[in-house]
């Protein structure tokens, strides 16, 4: 049964999601899931509003999931406000609310687990040990649950995506994964849930992450350096900007995230590092000849 939350129509437990979005795709509509953790900004609002221009309905999931947060990272603390969501969601124009208890996600004896292989092995992967397993096996289950036409996720996880891009792929789930493109605030910073976490000196720092992204982009797009050569620089300008803590800085395929060594295909360049406490990540497309 639904109950309302903000102004919108909640279930929680996954019978009545699959049954009403069968309902409505029975009823020749087409439906687009956006599953989120909440603590919702535009740039979650901008994954809604794709959806909504590419289906008839569509659902946002709210579950903040405990098997993709390690044993030292902020599942305690992550920012939780679903009645301030839902408000949101409805102005967004929000069809349905999917808020699962994990108990009902997870319930006793769950232990099946999906891992990812070789694409959640680099980047995050080695400093966010089972971070991607968690990821793909809740995002399998969101998908199945869901039953919808389409699924989408914002570029600035971009290697989460390309993980659940993958997963779909290999286990043949009939979802289409539509990815969407980064929202940025004026100084260009990516917007991220936590973002909250930064003190206002970290606030003044943080747009250099993608302002020194942009312009190793331009310089291996332009042929001026060699990777290796344009990642010590900006490794060096990010240290000197105030990062305390570079995890990685890295030039890769642009769909199986491989490293490169030479700009000779389409390209990711990805980078996450650290002010004070709060780990920040962010990525540009890079293409040889096309200047950003």
């Amino acid at each position: 049964m639904k109950d309302q939350s903000g102004g919108i129509a909640v279930v929680r437990q996954a019978a009545l999601l699959r049954a009403q979005v069968a309902s409505w795709q029975r009823a020749g509509e087409r439906v687009a899931l956006i599953p989120t953790m909440g603590a919702l900004h535009e740039g979650h609002l901008a994954l809604v509003a794709r959806g909504r221009a590419m289906a008839t309905r569509a659902v946002v999931s709210i579950f903040v999931n405990p098997t993709q947060f390690g044993p030292n990272e902020d599942f305690a603390r992550y920012p939780r406000d679903e009645a301030g969501d839902a408000a949101k969601l409805a102005a967004a124009g929000t069809d349905l609310l999917y808020a699962p208890a994990v108990e009902d996600m997870y319930p006793p004896g769950f232990s099946t687990k999906i891992d990812p292989g070789p694409i959640a092995d680099r980047q995050c992967g080695p400093f966010r040990p089972g971070h991607f397993t968690g990821v793909a096996t809740v995002v399998a289950k969101l998908l199945l649950q869901a039953g919808a036409d389409i699924a989408c996720f914002g570029e600035k996880d971009y290697q989460q995506l390309q993980v659940i891009r993958h997963i779909v792929s290999n286990l043949d789930i009939p979802t289409r994964i539509e990815g969407v493109a980064t929202i940025r605030d004026a100084s260009g910073l990516a917007l991220s849930s936590r973002n909250a976490y930064l003190t206002a000196a970290e606030k003044a720092v943080a747009p250099s992450l993608y302002r020194i992204l942009t312009l190793t982009a331009r310089r291996l797009a332009q042929g001026d350096l060699d990777p290796a050569s344009a990642i010590e620089i900006a490794e060096a300008e990010l240290t000197r900007a105030g990062f305390t803590r570079i995890d990685y800085l890295d030039l890769a395929d642009a769909v199986t995230l491989a490293p490169l060594d030479r700009l000779d295909r389409p390209a990711r360049l990805l980078a996450a590092a650290w002010l004070g406490r709060t780990r920040l990540i962010d990525n540009i497309a890079v293409t040889r000849g096309a200047v950003p």
